[in-house]
C-alpha cells in the first residue's frame, strides 16, 4: 500500500472515531490512543506534501447535528496549534520572535519583546456566548469553526453562566463546558447507568435536547477569549481581567512568563498541580500576551500563530479486562481489584485497576475479556471508567463471590458492601490492622511493611495487634533477613511507640469511619481515652461533622466484649496516651484554614494538627468560607484562587512567624 492510499485509510479512520466520539459520545479508543493516529497522519502528509481536502488536518472541528438549530459565529473561531514536547514549544517561540523582528524591520510602531501568558487547556467542550446590549442572546458550540450548533437552552442549566453584564457592546466571549471530577462521581453514584469520563459527560450533556438531563450533569464553564469585540484590550491578561469584571467566569490560574525557560519550569510544576483540581485539564494553552503582536502574526487556515497548546502525556488508555481478584481489608471489606492486560501509562506499565464492589461491576458493565477505558490519577493505582462495547462477544459474567477467598467464611451483605464477618482468624485483615496501626499517623512504628508483618504472623505466632509488644530482640534475630541492626531498630521503635498522642492512639485502634479529622476532633473534645470509651451518642453528636451514624458507630464500637478485652489488653502491655489538655485559643475556633505549596522543615500534617488543637478547622480546597491560606513554595492554583477570592494568604516570614506561635 503506497502512502497516499495510507493517508486516506487514517483520514477514513480518524471520521469514524470523530463521529462515535463527538457525535454519538460512543468513543471507540482512548485519547492517547487517538492522538497517536492523528499524529501519524500529519507525519505522513507532511513527508508527502499530499493534503486531503477532507483531512481532519485540513479542518477546525466536528460534525454538525442535524437535530440542533445551526447558528452562525460572528467570528471564525480558530483551533489551536498542538504540542507533545519541549522542542515544539521552542521551534514556535523562535518562529514568533523571527515574525515579531521581521515587523519590526518595516514598521515604525515596534512590537514589544515577548511576553507569554499560561492557561489550563481544559477538555470539555467549547461554548461560545453571544452578548449584547448587556444580554445574553445565544450560546453555541464552535461545530467547525464557521457554524456551529444553537445550544442555547443546554447552557442556560448553567448556574456559572452569566445572562446579563456590564458591558453594552456586542460581543462573542469563547470558553468551555466542562463536568467537575466531584460532579461526576457524585453523578455516578446517584445513577444507574454511569458516565465514562468527564469530557463524553460534558460533551453528552451539552448535546442533550432534554435540557433536564443536561442539568443533572451539574456542569460548569470558564471562558478565556472574545474572538468577536469592539474593545481596546492592551494584553491578553488585560482581556481575562475586562472578563472577571464582567462577572463571566474566568479560571483562576494564570501565569505570565517571560522566556522559553520559564514556560518549561511552569509546565512541569502545572503536570503535578493538574491532578489536584476539580477540573479535567489535559494540557496548557500558551499565548503572546501583547494583542498587537497577536494581531500582527495572525492566523493560518487553521490556527492563530501566537498561541499554541502544550498536552501532557494522557491519563487515560484502554485494555482489556483478564480478571478479578476478591481481596479483604482491615475492615473485612471484600473488594474487587481488577486484573488488567499490561498497559504502558507514561513509562509505568500497569496491571491492575480499581472496581469499587459488585454494584459498581454492574453499572460499569463490565465483564471477564471487556475491553475496558482506565484512567490513572495522582500516581495512583487506576480506575476503570467502563467498557468500550457493552456488546463485545467473548466476554464473561463476573461472578459475586459468596466465601471469603482467604478463610472460606460464608460472606455477608450490608447495602452495597460484602464482608467476611471471621475477624479472628481472617489473615488479610489482621494484616491490613496492624500495617494501619503502625502508620505514621497513628503509632509511627518504623519497619512495619506488609512482608514484615506476614513473617511476623508466620513465624513468630504474631495474632493479634497486642502481641508486637511481647517481641523481642531475639525472636526477631532469629528471623531470615533481620540482622542486629534491623531488629534492633523494629524493637526500639515499639518500645517508643508507648508514648503515644490521644489524637493517634484514637486514630490507630481503627474504630469505623473515623479518621485523622474526625479523631482529633474527639481527642479535643474528650480530653483523655477513658472518657471517650465511656462517652455517650448525645455527646458524641455535638461535635461537627459528627452524625447519628459514625456516633452509633463508635458507641457500638467501644461497647463490643471483643474490642474492649483487645484494647485493655493492649494499653497492658505499657502504652501511655497523653491526655489532651491543650486549651482552644479563642483567636482561632472555628477558622477555616488551607495549607499548600512547600513549608520548609515542617510537615503538611504536623501544621495541620497544630491548627486543629487550637480549634481551627482545616479543609483541603480554598473556598469563599477559607479565612486564611497558608502558602509555601510552589503554591499553585489555590494561591491565585484565594487572591481571586480576597482571601488573608500567609507566606514568606508571616507564615514561618504564625507556625512559631502555634508551636507556642
Amino acid at each position: 500500500m503506497d502512502k497516499k492510499q495510507e493517508i486516506d485509510n487514517l483520514i477514513k479512520k480518524i471520521e469514524k472515531l470523530n463521529y462515535n466520539y463527538y457525535t454519538l459520545d460512543e468513543p471507540l479508543v482512548s485519547d492517547g490512543e487517538y492522538d497517536k493516529i492523528y499524529q501519524k497522519l500529519r507525519d505522513l502528509e507532511n513527508e508527502t506534501g499530499y493534503i486531503n481536502p477532507m483531512s481532519p488536518t485540513q479542518r477546525v472541528g466536528g460534525q454538525i447535528l442535524d437535530k440542533f438549530e445551526k447558528h452562525y459565529h460572528i467570528s471564525r473561531l480558530y483551533s489551536l496549534d498542538k504540542s507533545q514536547s519541549y522542542d515544539d514549544i521552542k521551534s514556535w517561540i523562535d518562529r514568533c520572535e523571527r515574525l515579531r523582528v521581521s515587523y519590526n524591520k518595516i514598521h515604525d510602531d515596534k512590537l514589544p519583546e515577548l511576553e507569554f501568558l499560561m492557561e489550563y487547556k481544559f477538555d470539555g467542550l467549547t461554548i461560545n456566548l453571544h452578548y449584547n446590549n448587556g444580554k445574553l442572546i445565544s450560546a453555541a458550540s464552535r461545530g467547525n469553526g464557521i457554524v456551529g450548533e444553537d445550544i442555547t437552552a443546554q447552557v442556560l442549566t448553567i448556574n456559572s453562566i452569566s445572562t446579563n453584564i456590564k458591558e453594552k457592546s456586542e460581543m462573542e466571549i469563547q470558553g468551555e463546558g466542562l463536568m467537575p471530577l466531584s460532579s461526576l462521581k457524585a453523578y455516578n453514584e446517584k445513577y444507574d447507568t454511569p458516565l465514562k469520563n468527564a469530557r463524553n459527560a460534558a460533551s453528552g450533556a451539552l448535546r442533550n435536547l432534554n435540557t433536564a438531563e443536561t442539568k443533572k450533569r451539574n456542569l460548569t464553564a470558564f471562558f478565556y477569549s472574545m474572538p468577536t469585540n469592539n474593545l481596546d484590550f492592551k494584553t491578553e491578561e488585560e482581556m481575562l481581567e475586562f472578563l472577571k469584571d464582567q462577572n463571566i467566569n474566568v479560571y483562576p490560574y494564570k501565569k505570565l512568563v517571560k522566556n522559553f525557560d520559564d514556560i518549561i519550569e511552569e509546565l512541569k510544576r502545572i503536570e503535578e498541580e493538574r491532578r489536584n483540581i476539580d477540573i479535567l485539564t489535559d494540557g496548557v494553552v500558551i499565548k503572546i500576551n501583547d494583542i498587537k503582536t497577536q494581531k500582527a502574526l495572525g492566523y493560518t487556515n487553521k490556527f492563530p500563530r501566537w498561541a499554541i497548546a502544550f498536552k501532557y502525556d494522557p491519563d487515560e488508555y484502554t485494555t482489556i479486562l483478564k480478571d478479578v481478584k476478591w481481596n479483604v481489608g482491615r475492615s473485612g471489606k471484600v473488594t474487587p481489584s481488577a486484573i488488567l492486560e499490561p498497559v504502558d501509562f507514561n513509562g509505568v506499565t500497569v496491571k491492575r485497576a480499581t472496581l469499587n464492589n459488585y454494584d459498581d461491576i454492574k453499572r460499569k458493565k463490565v465483564k471477564i475479556g471487556s475491553k475496558v477505558f482506565i484512567r490513572r490519577s495522582n500516581d495512583v493505582i487506576p480506575e476503570i471508567l467502563g467498557v468500550v462495547d457493552e456488546n463485545q462477544e467473548g466476554t464473561k459474567k463476573i461472578e459475586k463471590p459468596k466465601k471469603c477467598p482467604y478463610c472460606g467464611s460464608d460472606l455477608i451483605e450490608t447495602n452495597v458492601h460484602i464482608y467476611c464477618p471471621n475477624s479472628i482468624s481472617c489473615t488479610p485483615q489482621l494484616v491490613a490492622r496492624i500495617e494501619h496501626f503502625a502508620s505514621r499517623n497513628a503509632m509511627d512504628i518504623e519497619g512495619f511493611s506488609e512482608k514484615t508483618i506476614i513473617k511476623l504472623m508466620s513465624e513468630l505466632n504474631v495474632k493479634e495487634i497486642y502481641d508486637i509488644y511481647d517481641l523481642k530482640f531475639e525472636d526477631l534475630i532469629e528471623l531470615e533477613g533481620f540482622k542486629d541492626k534491623k531488629s534492633n531498630n523494629l524493637i526500639q521503635s515499639i518500645e517508643k511507640s508507648k508514648k503515644v498522642d490521644l489524637n493517634s492512639f484514637i486514630y490507630a485502634i481503627g474504630i469505623p469511619n473515623v479518621g485523622q479529622k474526625t479523631a482529633n476532633d474527639l481527642a479535643i473534645k474528650f480530653k483523655s481515652f477513658e472518657n471517650l470509651r465511656n462517652a455517650k451518642k448525645e455527646q458524641l453528636v455535638e461535635i461537627e461533622d459528627i452524625g447519628d451514624i459514625v456516633a452509633q458507630n463508635i458507641v457500638d464500637f467501644f461497647n463490643d466484649e471483643n474490642i474492649k478485652d483487645s484494647i485493655d489488653k493492649l494499653l497492658s502491655k505499657g502504652i501511655k496516651i497523653k491526655e489532651n489538655n491543650v486549651e482552644i485559643q479563642s483567636d482561632l475556633e472555628g477558622q477555616k484554614y488551607v495549607i499548600t505549596g512547600i513549608i520548609d522543615n515542617y510537615k503538611r500534617d504536623d501544621i495541620k494538627n497544630m491548627l486543629i488543637k487550637k480549634g481551627a478547622k482545616v479543609a483541603t480546597s480554598v473556598s469563599k468560607n477559607t479565612d486564611y491560606l497558608l502558602s509555601g513554595e510552589k503554591p499553585g492554583s489555590k494561591r491565585d484562587k484565594a487572591a481571586q477570592l480576597g482571601i488573608k494568604i500567609l507566606e514568606n516570614e508571616e507564615l514561618y512567624e504564625f507556625i512559631k506561635k502555634l508551636q507556642e
